[in-house]
């Protein structure tokens, strides 16, 4: 694991819309990768909450990293599909993005992410994006 999880940190290193929206990447491990971002004023929509943009860059992204860690060292992932149910509103001083593989297949790798809003320590789960990887 610890040469997919360099990998991992490497290659999030070199998303530069990840960069740009403050991304962090806090926790890798089998099967699943937890995001954060901070709800930053270049991502807020017209009413003051994060973008679904943000919601989803945060979500597809843990999905496809927690599918990498399950795959072969000289893998690459990208996403072949991937939807999102927006539960409540981005309104809070963070999103937390937490994916994991539901099912993993050589073609074919099915993925989902919780998305919450934290404020104050305190966390309202706002999204659920679901998907398929695959590995190139």
């Amino acid at each position: 694991m610890p040469d997919i999880a360099r990998k991992i940190r490497d290659s999030f290193a070199r998303q530069s819309l990840i960069t740009t929206l403050g991304a962090t990447l806090d926790t890798i491990a089998d099967g699943t990768v937890t995001i954060t971002a901070p709800i930053l004023d270049l991502a807020k929509q017209q009413h003051g909450h994060g973008h679904a943009a943000l919601t989803f860059a945060i979500a597809d992204s843990a999905a496809g990293y927690a599918a990498l860690t399950l795959m072969d060292a000289e893998a690459e992932v990208l996403t072949a599909e991937m939807k999102i149910n927006l539960l409540a509103p981005a309104s809070g001083d963070r999103l937390i993005a937490e994916g994991r593989v539901i099912k993993p297949g050589r073609r074919l790798v099915i993925v989902q992410s919780d998305v919450f809003a934290e404020t104050d320590g305190t966390r309202r789960h706002i999204a659920i994006a679901q998907g398929t990887m695959i590995p190139v």
